[in-house]
C-alpha cells in the first residue's frame, strides 16, 4: 500500500467522523473467564482463546501468559501498526525492523511485601529498530507521529480515568 491507496481508504472515514463527530467514538471490549483450572483468567482475543496466569516471579507455572507481557505485546503491536502506517502516509520507504518495548516491575509490591512498593510497571521503554533510507528529519517526523498516534502509547503516557466495579451474579 502507497500513501495515496492509504489516503484514498481513509478519507471517507474521515470526513464521516468530521461530521458526525459522534461516529468517531467506539468502545472496545474484552472478556475473561475464572472458570479455568489453578490462578488463570481464559481471555477471548478475537482470534484465540489465551489463559493467563501468575507471572513466575510470583509463583506461576510459567506456562500460561502474563498480563504484564501482554500490555507489553499490545504496546508493540500498535507500535509497529502506527509505525507502517505513519511510514506509509509520509512516504518513508522502511526496510524489516523490529519494534520493542520493556519495562520493569518490582513484584514486591505486587505480592504485599513491601506496602511502599509500587504494584505495576515503574518504567517502560519502546525501541524501534528499523532499516530505511530515508533523511534524519523524516526519521524524526515518523518517530514523532508514531509516538502522537499510537493508542496503547498514549493510554499508557496519559493514564486515563479509569473505574473498576464488581457484581454478584
Amino acid at each position: 500500500m502507497d500513501s495515496a491507496e492509504l489516503r484514498a481508504m481513509q478519507a471517507p472515514i474521515k470526513e464521516r467522523y468530521k461530521t458526525d463527530p459522534q461516529t468517531a467514538v467506539i468502545t472496545l471490549k474484552a472478556k475473561g473467564s475464572t472458570e479455568s483450572e489453578g490462578i488463570s483468567c481464559k481471555v477471548e482475543t478475537g482470534r484465540a482463546l489465551a489463559i493467563a496466569g501468575l507471572h513466575p516471579a510470583t509463583g506461576g507455572s510459567g506456562l500460561e501468559l502474563c498480563s504484564g507481557d501482554m500490555l507489553l505485546e499490545a504496546l508493540v503491536a500498535c507500535a509497529g501498526v502506527t509505525l507502517k502506517s505513519v511510514a506509509t502516509a509520509i512516504d518513508v520507504p522502511l526496510k524489516p525492523g523490529n519494534v520493542f518495548a520493556e519495562g520493569d516491575l518490582d513484584f514486591r509490591g505486587t505480592l504485599g511485601v513491601d506496602k511502599e512498593t509500587p504494584v505495576g510497571f515503574r518504567e517502560i521503554r519502546l525501541r524501534f529498530e528499523i532499516g530505511t533510507d530515508a533523511p534524519q528529519d523524516k526519521l524524526d517526523l515518523l518517530l514523532k507521529l508514531t509516538e502522537r498516534y499510537c493508542v496503547v502509547y498514549q493510554t499508557i503516557k496519559n493514564g486515563p480515568k479509569v473505574s473498576v466495579t464488581m457484581q454478584r451474579v
